[in-house]
This record gives C-alpha cells, sequence and structure tokens, in this order.
C-alpha cells in the first residue's frame, strides 16, 4: 500500500499516471485510509527509505517510460503485508520531475530517435512498519 501526507493527515493513494502523458510521477487519493499524520507516525516507525533513481533508454519513447514507471510498481510489490511505503518527496519542495532527451542518431544506415528518460530529483520513499504493541 502507498501512502502520502497531505497536510495533517496521511492518505492511501495509487499511482495515478500515463506512459504517454509522463511528466511528473503522479498519486490519486483513494480514500480507502487516513490517519492524522501524528496518530501515523506514533503507530508506525521508519524501517528504511527509497530513492527512485530511474533511467531508461529506448527508441519507442512510450516503451521506455512505460519501463520506468514499472520500477516504482516492483517497489510495491517487494513490501511484507504489515509494511507501507509512504510518498516523502514534497509537492513544490523537492517533488520528482521526468527529463527527456530526445536525439537523432544513425542505426544501420537509417534515421532513428532515440529516447533517455530519468527521474530528477529522486521521488524518496520511506518504508514504514507498525511500532510493536500499536493497533
Amino acid at each position: 500500500m502507498i501512502l502520502r501526507r497531505y497536510g495533517d493527515s496521511v492518505q492511501s493513494v495509487v499511482l495515478n499516471f500515463n506512459s504517454r502523458a509522463l511528466t511528473e510521477i503522479g498519486f490519486r487519493r483513494d480514500h480507502k485510509i487516513s490517519h492524522p499524520a501524528e496518530v501515523f507516525f506514533g503507530t508506525h516507525e521508519r524501517v528504511h527509505g527509497h530513492e527512485l533513481v530511474v533511467t531508461a533508454e529506448g527508441y519507442v519513447q512510450d516503451e521506455v517510460e512505460q519501463l520506468l514507471l514499472a520500477d516504482l510498481e516492483v517497489r510495491v510489490l517487494e513490501l511484507s503485508e504489515d509494511e507501507v511505503l509512504l510518498v516523502e518527496s514534497e509537492q513544490g519542495v523537492d517533488y520528482p520531475k521526468t527529463r527527456t532527451v530526445q536525439k537523432t542518431i544513425v542505426h544501420e544506415g537509417e534515421n532513428r530517435l532515440h529516447f533517455s528518460i530519468t527521474v530528477h530529483p529522486p521521488l524518496r520513499m520511506g518504508v514504514y512498519r507498525k511500532v510493536d504493541g500499536s493497533r
């Protein structure tokens, strides 16, 4: 499960981006879980963090962007049942955007477009686990 802080609350979110319109990593509230931030941080401890620094390259832009997004999905699947992933990057402060570099190269005698896509700054995410004894 992915959570994100919105003001004084921590709410569950789902991935909300399309590789065909990828300019930033997006999340949408799904309203399944909502806790006051102080309650969440009082009952959960940060186990470790991830910085999503991804670079993808290829000849088809959409395929390259899909590779980039697949890495984030892998991070979510790596969580155990008692862990959650909290987006720690803050909107307007250090929120990541994708950077695309497109260049023309000659491949087997033909001009082809080559795409390199990176996320910068990295998407910071923390893995949190419920503290023993909390409900």
